[in-house]
Order: structure tokens, then sequence, then C-alpha cells
């Protein structure tokens, strides 16, 4: 157990049977009447923040989290398989618990949050810029590039995402994994 002072940004606690990190805090200290921590904290399974306030000396419950690199071997009908990069220890992880699982492809290395009693894996984050070859999109035209017009473009990997005019099939982009945006040409 933990006191409110004990509090910092990335502490993951357990609230009400739910995980939370913190990701900003602040302690008040009023002139007049009790001290308190004003905290905003961010979900581990839905990513959404939550202002709490906390009165100085309450006890939290924190959670020790681990996080690993695991690989991705392929999908099956258990769900994503990954492989512990330490251990070689393999695992399926379902794929709502995995961010930006459409731009993930066969070698991958991810990041996964798992709670370090249980072993429970609670997300998996696929970097925030990956590389990816583009297998379709209607072939651009020269001159196309004076305006900020986008086009379809399929990946090795199945997503669609909107690419700039110019770009061509065969070609290796760069995209944001949180959004799906494109971030530019990579030389390949």
């Amino acid at each position: 157990m933990a006191t409110t002072s004990d509090i910092r940004n990335g502490m993951c606690i357990d609230l009400d049977g739910h995980y939370y990190f913190i990701t900003e805090f602040l302690h008040v200290k009023p002139g007049k009447g009790a001290a308190f921590v004003r905290t905003k904290m961010k979900s581990v399974t839905t990513g959404r923040t939550l202002e709490k306030t906390f009165n100085a000396g309450v006890k939290i419950e924190e959670v020790r989290i681990e996080r690993r690199p695991y690989q991705f071997l392929y999908l099956d009908d258990m769900g994503y398989n990954f492989m512990n990069q330490e251990t070689f220890e393999q695992i399926p992880i379902a794929k709502e618990l995995i961010t930006g699982v459409d731009f993930l492809k066969e070698g991958d290395i991810v990041d996964v949050v798992s709670h370090a009693e249980s072993e429970t894996v609670l997300y998996a984050e696929v970097p925030v810029k990956v590389t990816l070859k583009v297998t379709y999109t209607e072939p651009g035209l020269k001159g196309d590039t004076a305006t900020n017009a986008t086009k379809p473009a399929t990946l090795e990997t199945g997503a669609t995402v909107r690419v700039p005019l110019f770009i061509n099939e065969g070609e290796l982009i760069e995209i944001d994994t949180r959004d799906g945006s494109y971030q530019g040409r990579v030389k390949g």
C-alpha cells in the first residue's frame, strides 16, 4: 500500500478494481483546510482520462506492472500470437488489447504491458511510427503534388490509409499507428 505522498507520474494504481496510470498530479496545501492531491489518470483498459482528488495521507493501492518486448508471430483463431524476446514463451493476445493492430505485421516487436503479480496482459502497444509497403493504390499523375489532395492506399497489412497523390504501388511509407496518418516516404 502506498499513500498520496508516493504519487508520481507513470505510477499505476488500482481504483475500484480498475487500473489507472497517473499522468499528472499536484500536491495542494491551501491556507485553510486540509491538504489534498489533484490527479489526472488514464485508464489502462479504455484509455479514458479521469480527474480525481485524494485527501492527503489516504492509502492507495499501487499496481506493479512490467513492460516487455514481444515479437508478433502469427494470427490464428486464439488471437494474435506473440513470443517473449527474453524467455521465448509464446502467448496469445486478443485484438482488443493491441493498440495500432491494423498496422501490425509478422516479425514486428511490440511492448506488452502486464500485471507483475498475476502475469495478466493489460495491453500491447505497436510502435508509434511503422514503415509499411503500399500494395495497391491508383496510379499518381505527374504534376499532382500542388494540392493537398489524397487517395486511398492499401498497405501490406491490409489496412487502408489516405496518402498524397504522388505515392505509387510498391513504395515504402511511414505511418503513425495512433491515427493511421501518412507521415512520409521512406527510401528503401
